[in-house]
């Protein structure tokens, strides 16, 4: 498996070039639109804006395929599934009630249950890519030595630039493990029952389990041995200064917010955006 899912890839363009901490700030306030509003229209804005962004950090598709599968097949479920146990919360929210077509007893479709619905669908596909953004684009080193700089503790940074750099490592290794273990016969292909499959795939996260204990070992004796969080304060090889690219895309990110939050409480008065009154 040579699969590049959350793997940092050196690039030059706007994107790539913002400062981590930038990014975390961006991520940060888009997430927050998007999570306060549930007015569709600031909501499908953000998304364009979501792509837009996508489209000019350059990343491949083979390096999101997977992740775009996972999050569409979540995406279905989590639509069929607010219909199935919540089928007329969209008529409590917006106060009135308009049948497109009845289903069977309680499971009537109506456009106000349609509205919540493809809002909450939007507000998570407007959040992916951002995130993606933000693991692919970011420099784990340089992004702890940015949120070091605003005065979150060094060891706290290091601990989260570990994380991310943890994620392409576990990826890789469950790779090698899954192809090793199918050169002795392990079967993981549809030929296999599900329960048997399953059964399998057990039998790889459990030397993953023991690979990630001893990479966990062989870490923390590397940063013992060099005096890891002996000092108060260390220097970063990494650290990028703010630039006139970063001021703009924090108060672009700044601005979006607070005009999503306007909307909602001086337009909208309220969270919810009702078209039906």
């Amino acid at each position: 498996m040579k699969s590049k899912l959350f793997d940092y890839v050196e690039k030059d363009n706007i994107i790539y070039n913002l400062s981590g901490f930038t990014k975390l700030i961006c991520f940060v306030c888009y997430t927050f639109a998007v999570m306060f509003s549930y007015d569709i229209r600031c909501i499908i804005g953000v998304a364009v804006l979501s792509v837009i962004f996508f489209r000019m950090s350059e990343i491949k598709f083979s390096q999101v395929r997977t992740m775009i599968i996972y999050v569409f097949v979540f995406l279905l479920l989590n639509f069929v599934l607010t219909f199935l146990f919540s089928p007329t919360y969209g008529t409590e929210i917006y106060g009135t009630e308009h049948v497109i077509f009845p289903i069977l007893g309680r499971y009537v479709v109506t456009q106000e249950q349609l509205l919540y619905q493809l809002t909450k669908l939007l507000k998570y596909a407007a959040t992916v890519p951002m995130g993606m953004l933000f693991l692919l684009t970011t420099n784990p080193s340089e992004f702890a030595a940015s949120i070091n700089r605003i005065g979150i503790s060094y060891k706290g940074a290091f601990a989260l630039s570990l994380t991310l750099r943890y994620f392409p490592d576990l990826i890789r290794d469950y790779g090698d493990i899954s192809l090793a273990q199918q050169s002795r016969g392990l079967d993981l292909s549809k030929k296999e029952k599900l329960g048997t499959r399953i059964k399998n795939i057990m039998n790889i996260c459990i030397p993953l389990i023991f690979s990630t204990l001893d990479r966990i070992e062989l870490i923390s004796n590397a940063m013992d041995l060099r005096g890891f969080g002996k000092k108060k304060k260390r220097t970063w090889y990494a650290a990028k200064p703010l630039k006139a690219g970063d001021w703009v895309a924090i108060v672009l990110a700044v601005i979006v917010f607070a005009i999503t939050v306007m909307i909602s409480v001086f337009i909208n008065k309220s969270r919810f955006w009702n078209p039906f009154i």
